[in-house]
């Protein structure tokens, strides 16, 4: 979670939702961190899927407001070795790189979105792609995340899973091997080939190679 895109991602969804008559708020409940696709066959099964996804994605990729770095990222980022993280995401790619750009992150040395996968989170593909690019087993990488659906797809791909807390409850984050209020709270430190991660809430360090 290198963007906090909560904002824009509920102002859209919330006026695709008026326009249906649909619960927002139950549509935000499942939303964060899902394909738009997977997302419409839970909360609307009687809509075209790929017609309202398409729509949604092309609202996506210009709603720019409430998108913000998310505190920390970028100096957590620039203590990483170059190459030795990817940014995986289930939003479009369009959609990816206009919040990377908005919130000041900068290009990822590898990025696995929506379209990349047959199956979104909480299915572990993406992770999984994600690692065997940067040629590293899955239990060598750790991953940041804020949603239910990113944690099951981190822990499903046999990762480490450091949850971000403000997105949703702390009691949905429960299945992350740890939590912290903020990626300021990460400290990354190089030594030679080895990359350590280390936060508050943790004992040790948390691994070597980095997906978010």
């Amino acid at each position: 979670m290198l963007v906090d895109s909560r904002h824009a991602i509920e102002l859209v969804w919330h006026e695709w939702a008026r326009r249906h008559g649909l619960d927002s708020a139950a549509i935000l409940r499942v939303a964060h961190g899902r394909r738009t696709s997977e997302t419409i066959r839970e909360v609307a099964p009687q809509l075209d899927a790929a017609a309202e996804a398409a729509a949604l994605d092309a609202l996506e990729g210009v709603e720019e407001r409430g998108i913000v770095e998310a505190p920390g990222a970028r100096e957590l980022l620039a203590g990483l070795p170059p190459a030795q993280w990817a940014v995986v995401t289930s939003g479009s790619p369009a959609v990816a790189r206009l919040r990377l750009r908005v919130g000041r992150i900068p290009e990822p040395p590898l990025l696995i979105t929506g379209a990349d996968v047959r199956r979104g989170k909480p299915d572990p593909e993406g992770y999984l792609r994600a690692a065997a690019a940067l040629g590293r087993a899955a239990a060598e990488c750790v991953v940041f995340e804020d949603t239910p659906a990113g944690i099951a797809a981190g822990k499903a791909a046999g990762m480490t899973v450091l949850a971000v807390r403000g997105t949703y409850p702390d009691e949905r984050l429960a299945a992350a091997d740890a939590g912290v209020d903020s990626l300021a709270h990460v400290r990354c430190e190089v030594d030679g080939s080895y990359t350590h991660l280390r936060a508050p809430e943790t004992k040790g360090e948390l691994g070597w190679r980095v997906l978010v």
